[in-house]
């Protein structure tokens, strides 16, 4: 049995929901890594954004395709692709089976810097991972991770917001902003991308 403060995994069950519900939900949860030497990477959510299937800037918007055939499938599934041939972005597939749409994780305060990174670069903590690119590239994740389903003892998983962290955001709701999407050229004015306000790790405020 759990302890009553240790960490609770994220199901699909909770998952299953629009994303415009999870993404918000998902801030102060933790994105959990296992490499394949056992190796465990652990990092605070501090941005999201939603899309969902009536969205323009949603990559399943117009028809299904081998690339986003991932997003069709049930809540709990990792759907990776590749920006500009260069950087991979990490999403939570959510919703019901069948109804596409996901939460793209855009930034997350490490909890440590992973032993790769060289600390001749002197890229601060809080900016490892600022970002969906940077993201990635900190955790190793890449298209082999694509489907992958977040549960433990997988390559990735989710846990729920710490007790603490609930509480401070109950008693300090600006603590959580809601704004626009960046970097998109359709769906730019719906107000769909969620970040810890005084966190240092958000890719970009405002």
């Amino acid at each position: 049995m759990k302890a009553l403060d240790a960490p609770q995994d994220i199901n699909a069950d909770w998952l299953s929901r629009p994303s415009t519900q999870v993404a918000p939900d998902l801030i102060g949860c933790v994105l959990v890594r296992q490499l394949p030497d056992g190796k465990i990477l652990r990092g605070l959510i501090v941005e999201t954004e939603a899309y969902t299937p009536d969205d323009p800037a949603c990559h399943a918007y117009r028809r299904r395709t081998p690339r986003n055939s991932v997003m069709f499938g049930p809540a709990g599934a990792c759907y990776v692709y590749l920006i500009y041939g260069i950087y991979h972005c990490l999403n939570v597939v959510t919703d019901l089976d069948g109804i596409p749409s996901a939460v793209l994780i855009r930034a997350l305060q490490l909890e440590t810097s992973p032993p790769w990174i060289d600390p001749q670069k002197n890229v601060k903590l809080h900016r490892l991972a600022a970002g969906p690119g940077k993201l990635c590239l900190a955790l190793k994740i890449d298209l082999s991770l694509n489907a992958t389903l977040l549960q433990p003892v997988q390559p990735l998983w989710l846990e729920h917001r710490s007790e603490q962290f609930q509480q401070q955001l109950n008693e300090s709701p600006s603590n959580l902003t809601q704004t626009t999407r960046i970097g998109l050229t359709q769906g730019v004015d719906l107000p769909w991308r969620w970040y810890l306000t005084d966190s240092s790790a958000v890719s970009k405020r405002g």
